[in-house]
């Protein structure tokens, strides 16, 4: 039997979850500020040591203008709301992407967050933001070949220059929606990832659903190219 030290998660269904029910795109995307809160306790409380959630992808620059902009100030809402108590759970906050490209006030909040719960020993929670797993891999490789000057790049030095180097890869990566891609996530990371796939929008998908996961993983075998 195998357990799960880290679940990432590709959010999908908000804008779809609030057209289904007749509401604007953007309250789907408060409501899935709701799952998340959800998601983090139950993992919290499952002993889940890292969870990533795909939060804002480098191609949802791509999206209306308003709706970018709301979703960068709802960001900012919900992690300044939700800090304490993060920091009373012992949750470190960390961020993967290309931080230094979205807006100021952002920065500043995820800034504010980190440095407040960074000594933290609980769930390490990862929020993807601006992020793309393709990019992710170019960063690395200039950075390493900047480092390791004259020299063949490897494996491990491609790893030391991830956005997070010091996390493990996932153990399980999920889609809710109902789609079955990966959408740019985790590219280098997730090659020997299992994979879930759920029907539920993200703003239904709650305690119950993450334990289903956490089941389901522990029936599967993983042999990573072996017997």
């Amino acid at each position: 039997m195998q357990n799960i030290k880290h679940i990432a998660i590709i959010m999908d269904g908000n804008g779809r979850w609030a057209k289904k029910k007749g509401l604007p795109r953007i309250e789907g995307h408060k409501k899935g500020v709701d799952a998340i809160k959800k998601v983090v306790r139950a993992a919290d409380d499952f002993g889940i040591k890292y969870l990533t959630l795909y939060s804002f992808s480098t191609e949802n620059w791509k999206r209306p203008k308003k709706e970018v902009e709301f979703l960068f100030r709802l960001m900012e809402s919900s992690l300044k709301k939700e800090a304490q108590d993060l920091h009373k759970n012992n949750v470190r906050v960390l961020f993967a992407g290309r931080i230094n490209e979205i807006p100021l006030f952002l920065q500043k909040t995820i800034e504010e967050i980190k440095k407040l719960t960074c000594k933290n020993t609980g769930l390490n929670l990862i929020f993807a933001i601006n992020y793309g797993g393709r990019q992710e891999i170019i960063d690395a490789l200039n950075k390493a070949m900047e480092k390791y000057k004259n020299k063949k790049i490897d494996i491990n030095m491609i790893n030391k220059f991830l956005y997070i180097p010091d996390i493990p890869e996932p153990d399980i990566v999920v889609r809710t929606s109902g789609e079955q891609r990966m959408s740019n996530f985790l590219t280098w990371q997730a090659i020997y990832s299992e994979l879930y796939f759920t029907d539920k929008f993200w703003p239904d998908f709650g305690r119950s659903d993450l334990k289903k996961i956490c089941d389901e993983y522990k029936r599967r075998k993983r042999r990573f190219g072996g017997l």
